[in-house]
């Protein structure tokens, strides 16, 4: 079974590497491995039966599958906007100031940039009229890279200003002494609504869940275990880091996994989905609203509460 993610060095998608590298899916009797696919070719390769499953952004289903036709999210990975603005350490800007951006250049994956380029619309900041560059940082999307970490790497060369990336990112800029996280949109900062924009989500084919549903739901029982596992024991991520992250991101993913232990929760929430679906909207990815049942496979809601 494959299992693809548009990006492998993260805390975002972690709980699904973690019920690889934990056994999680083989105590379901699950022969599973996750992938790295940039978040097109990801949802492209579920399309057309290449890969299982996709752990990603909710919403980038969409880029594949037009109003939800062919795809469901089975189990959230993790819950909220999972991405953070950090802006280099000398620069004399606030918490939660969005428009500090004003002038800089961030770097920003293609993808998560849609998000940050709509947190810069909702705060009243033109990106040509106030000088903001967003743009890729240099090897940020080459095979096998962790954009948060080579975006760090950029903001300690002096590639960039800033960058907009997952927490292992964040982390790592500021541990280097090189960054500060100015916005957290999960918790908080910005403006109302920003912090649920997408969530991290399971998603796969209305093909396969009538074809094998066993295997879908033995899929999310191993991520729910893997959630509450790591809910138990955080220190078990550094586990999962050796043996497929780089070294300098498995010194700091235990500390970052258990900072967002809040957010790993299976369950995917009405307003969740509604949220989400207006932020697709915004981006033109979705053309009408579409009833929560037929974005959410609520055949396996029960799994996301069962007991252990």
């Amino acid at each position: 079974m494959k299992i693809a993610t548009p990006d492998l060095v993260t805390n975002s998608y972690f709980p699904a590497l973690a019920a690889e590298e934990l056994g999680l899916y083989r105590d379901e009797g699950l022969d599973a491995h996750v992938e790295l696919l940039p978040s097109l070719d990801a949802v492209n390769a579920l399309r057309d039966g290449a890969v299982d499953f996709v752990a990603g952004g909710a919403h980038t289903t969409l880029l594949t599958f037009p109003g939800w036709k062919g795809a469901r999210l089975v189990v959230a990975l993790s819950q909220g906007t999972p991405w953070l603005l950090v802006l280099r350490a000398d620069l004399p800007a606030r918490r939660g100031d969005v428009g500090a951006v004003k002038g800089l250049r961030i770097g920003a994956a293609p993808g998560p940039d849609r998000a940050f380029l709509r947190l810069l619309h909702e705060v009243g900041v033109d990106p040509a009229r106030d000088g903001v560059t967003v743009a890729p940082v240099p090897g940020g999307t080459d095979p096998g890279a962790s954009f948060g970490v080579v975006a760090a790497a950029a903001l300690e060369r002096g590639d960039v200003d800033g960058f907009w990336a997952n927490a292992l990112g964040s982390e790592t800029a500021v541990r280097r002494g090189v960054g500060k996280v100015v916005v957290d949109v999960r918790r908080g900062d910005g403006p109302p609504g920003a912090g649920q924009y997408t969530f991290a989500a399971l998603s796969t084919t209305d093909a396969l869940i009538a074809r094998d549903p066993e295997r879908v739901a033995a899929a999310v029982r191993a991520i729910v275990r893997a959630q509450r596992m790591l809910k138990k024991e955080p220190a078990r991520a550094t586990e999962v880091g050796r043996r497929r992250f780089p070294p300098a991101a498995t010194e700091i993913i235990a500390t970052v996994v258990e900072r967002d232990l809040p957010f790993y929760d299976p369950v995917i929430g009405e307003p969740a989905v509604a949220a989400m679906n207006g932020f697709a909207r915004s981006l033109g990815l979705l053309a009408a609203p579409v009833a929560y049942d037929d974005v959410v496979a609520t055949r396996f809601r029960s799994l996301w509460s069962a007991s252990p």
